[in-house]
């Protein structure tokens, strides 16, 4: 029988409540020539129980990977040593594939053979699956070259394809990271020189739910701002790279401050803002008025309610404002 030319690995931790949805979205793709590992996590729930039937009527192309709880991604790395296609698709156990994914990116790599990674938009759903908000995140980062995703970093590991020798050269991913080792693999992958494009078109649902990995935004906060560190703190960055650094910077610490806005954390959100300032391009009335759009903006890309005067008007904002007129 012939390798598969997709491996789709799905990390599965406690995901009894949403993985049918997932499983059953790589079963409606219409490119055909996938296989599916689902690396089992240490799951204490039903996992393995609602995972059973697919793995008895399809134990052709779906696999299950049992390992101990490591995380995410280990869990990935797992998969990923396992897999035998030639591109490599990360699916969340929450998110859903739409029928064309693969077949669109699959083309976009046939089509340009120099390239490691493909990206596509993806639409914010909530836990019953109904739309939020679609994201098209070329709108920012229009070209996907080196700069661009040092720059906005637009990272969605359900919403890409990667080239899996690229990914296996750099050695995976890194476990260290909780939150955010998708951000830190595309880092090395953009630093060795790989090629991304878009596909510019929305492929793939993005789940929100109480029980999103994602809304842990203090680890979140900890991680990006990290793998940030980590990134730049390197001797072999080319010149084009650093020259957008502090650039880069100001971007992650204000998408930071916004996350930890819109989950409730006031304090880290002035503290993060604080330190945005320092990175700032712009004048300080323009830096203001740039994080209350970039909040209105956020929000309304992502299915939030925006409420400008609650949050101007709001203690914390007045302290942050005197601290940006005392520096």
């Amino acid at each position: 029988m012939p390798m598969p030319q997709v491996s789709v690995v799905m990390p599965a931790y406690n995901g009894e409540r949403f993985i049918a949805a997932a499983i059953e979205s790589v079963l409606q793709q219409t490119y055909p020539d996938w296989e599916l590992l689902i690396v089992n996590d240490g799951s204490t729930d039903r996992t393995l129980a609602v995972i059973a039937p697919y793995l008895e009527s399809q134990s052709d192309r779906i696999r299950l990977i049992n390992q101990s709880n490591q995380g995410v991604a280990a869990a990935r790395n797992q998969g990923l040593a396992q897999a035998t296609g030639q591109w490599v698709a990360f699916l969340d156990q929450d998110d859903v594939l739409l029928p064309n994914k693969l077949t669109l990116q699959v083309q976009c790599f046939e089509q340009n053979p120099e390239l490691s990674m493909v990206h596509s938009g993806w639409r914010l759903v909530n836990a019953d699956g109904k739309p939020l908000a679609d994201v098209e995140p070329w709108h920012d980062a229009p070209n996907l070259h080196a700069v661009d995703w040092i720059r906005r970093m637009p990272v969605l590991f359900s919403a890409m394809l990667f080239r899996r020798s690229a990914v296996l050269q750099i050695h995976g991913l890194d476990p260290q990271y909780k939150q955010v080792c998708d951000v830190d693999l595309v880092q090395r992958l953009v630093l060795a020189g790989c090629q991304s494009q878009w596909v510019r078109q929305v492929t793939t649902l993005y789940r929100q739910h109480d029980r999103n990995d994602s809304l842990n935004t203090l680890v979140q906060a900890e991680e990006c701002w990290a793998v940030r560190e980590q990134f730049f703190a390197r001797s072999d960055i080319p010149p084009e790279l650093r020259k957008v650094e502090r650039e880069s910077r100001y971007y992650t610490l204000v998408w930071i401050a916004w996350r930890l806005y819109i989950t409730g954390h006031r304090n880290p959100m002035v503290q993060h803002l604080q330190k945005a300032l320092s990175y700032s391009p712009f004048l300080k009335t323009e830096t203001i008025l740039h994080w209350i759009s970039s909040f209105k903006q956020y929000s309304s890309d992502y299915g939030y309610p925006t409420d400008t005067a609650a949050l101007t008007n709001s203690p914390e904002w007045q302290n942050l404002m005197g601290y940006v007129l005392a520096s």
